[in-house]
């Protein structure tokens, strides 16, 4: 009978691994390589400043929804705020037009119809979409895996009424829709609203139909107090968390994995291994690439990943009045564009995070501007520090300059600005090509199934956002639910849950 569980990685993901793995009688270890919990979900503090490196919402924030429950076992959510932000994007226009991407369906409709009453068909076509989806309410408890003919025959009648909008809108991405736009301002403002490489269009209605919902709100406190309150959850139900303890060689008898060698020589053994890391580096460094086949070489080869993205945080000495409360920001043409990355923008975004007031001191306002970037470049950058630091304060000068043309002498009143490269991203996490958040969405990858498991190795598994498209923090979660799940059925154990009392 197996009984005790490595984990390595102590994001979200290995977490709520060991959260379940404790509900479940199994004795577990988390192996981080990092001081702090959490992973890629995290936040920094620079000058009295907090600049939160990843939650702008959160599914499941509801009790409404089927998540909430899921994020109440693993103590996600204990008693604080959530915010319920109006907008989810604004796109302003060279003309002054706008485009506000209303959270309320029935405002967003108003909107784009008194925008565009040229495209009323198409748009209506679309809000009806979003009417659909939000009435959508699909099981995620059961691993896949696990589900029989019955369940697969339930779940298929309670998808059925929504079929007709995922066969419209999941073959279609957001530029594919705005393209075919009459209205000059929308056709080129739509695609800014998510604007990613083929995003497809089900995505985007998903996240809206959520928000609508009040479903996908942002905790107040941020990425870090949110790990922090699962790594509690974790220590409470009995788990053992190490930090600082970088795995280099996963273990393996007889194709088995048995346990981890760490950097500084010791082994560390268990029934089983789950790894929560980095998806390249678990298959091609911890493993050596031994148990690998042409579909998983194919992901690594071909698949998109989301880019990786230069954060510039910035903590400015007074409010901003009339700043949009858009989760996402604003997004604003430059009259004069700035030079970030080696390349030239004509547009900029930048979110304020004024609705939690956590992470700025009173008065004042922490922005964040984020830019996709190049990981190779700044992985070069790294081998001349001098040079590397350099070209880290001639991006922050150059969002600056950008943000003063929409914002008149905002750098004036700037105390202090942070600049997070993909090498950052990748030191922090080890996130291979510093990806943000693994497998990028597109029309072809959003059915895609992968397994947790790897081709001839036994006792192993992975989970999070490298063994799914879409990455975030739901998906990292039920990964690491669902395989304790199999691991329970693998081992004849009743897979069993439950929620913290309320403190």
């Amino acid at each position: 009978m197996r009984e005790s569980i490595l984990i390595v990685g102590g994001g979200i993901a290995g977490l709520s691994a060991g959260c379940y793995a404790r509900m479940n009688g199994y004795r577990s270890r988390i192996l981080e390589m990092h001081s702090a919990p959490g992973g890629l979900c995290t936040a920094w503090q620079r000058d009295g400043y907090t600049i939160d490196g990843c939650i702008h919402w959160l599914v499941g924030s509801s009790p409404e929804s089927r998540f909430y429950r899921l994020w109440e076992e693993i103590g996600a959510i204990p008693s604080r705020p959530i915010h319920h932000p109006d907008v989810f994007i604004r796109v302003e226009g060279e003309s002054g037009q706008a485009l506000s991407v209303y959270t309320d369906i029935d405002r967003l409709a108003s909107h784009l119809f008194e925008i565009a009453p040229e495209d009323r068909d198409a748009l209506r076509e679309w809000i009806r979409g979003l009417r659909r989806l939000a009435r959508l309410d699909l099981p995620i408890e059961r691993a896949p895996e696990l589900v029989g003919p019955l369940g697969k025959l339930v779940a298929g009648a309670r998808f059925l009424p929504h079929l007709g909008v995922f066969r419209r809108w999941s073959a279609t991405t957001v530029r594919q829709f705005a393209e075919d736009l009459d209205n000059p301002f929308l056709r080129e403002a739509f695609p800014i609203t998510c604007d990613l490489p083929d995003f497809p269009m089900i995505a985007m209605m998903m996240t809206l139909a959520w928000m609508h919902n009040g479903t996908a709100g942002y905790p107040i406190g941020g990425s870090l107090p949110f790990a922090q309150s699962i790594e509690k959850r974790y220590l409470e139900l009995g788990g053992r968390i190490d930090y600082g303890a970088r795995v280099e060689e996963i273990l393996v008898e007889e194709n088995r994995a048995v346990g981890v060698r760490l950097t500084d020589g010791s082994e560390h053994r268990a029934d089983l291994v789950i790894s929560a890391a980095d998806g390249h580096a678990t298959i091609f460094d911890l493993l050596g690439g031994r148990y690998c086949d042409d579909t998983i070489r194919g992901y690594y080869d071909h698949l998109p990943i989301f880019p990786p993205l230069l954060l510039v945080g910035i903590g400015v000495g007074r409010t901003l009045e009339r700043f949009p409360d858009a989760v996402s920001g604003i997004s604003f043409p430059l009259d004069d564009p700035i030079t970030v990355d080696g390349r030239k923008l004509a547009r900029l975004s930048v979110q304020a995070n004024s609705f939690d007031p956590s992470l700025s001191p009173p008065g004042k306002t922490v922005l964040k501007v984020m830019i996709p970037s190049a990981f190779e470049r700044w992985r070069k950058l790294t081998e001349k520090p001098d040079t590397y630091r350099a070209e880290k304060e001639a991006v922050a000068a150059e969002v600056l300059r950008g943000l003063d043309q929409r914002f008149p002498r905002l750098s004036k009143d700037v105390e202090m600005v942070d600049v997070a490269t993909p090498m950052t991203w990748h030191r922090y996490t080890g996130n291979w090509q510093g990806s943000f958040e693994g497998w990028l969405l597109t029309p072809r990858t959003l059915t895609l199934q992968m397994p947790k498991t790897l081709p001839g190795l036994y006792d192993f598994y992975m989970i999070g956002q490298w063994v799914q498209p879409g990455g975030g923090l739901p998906p990292a979660m039920l990964s690491a639910r669902h395989v304790l799940q199999r691991i329970c059925n693998e081992d004849n154990r009743r897979f069993t849950t439950s929620v913290p009392a309320a403190a």
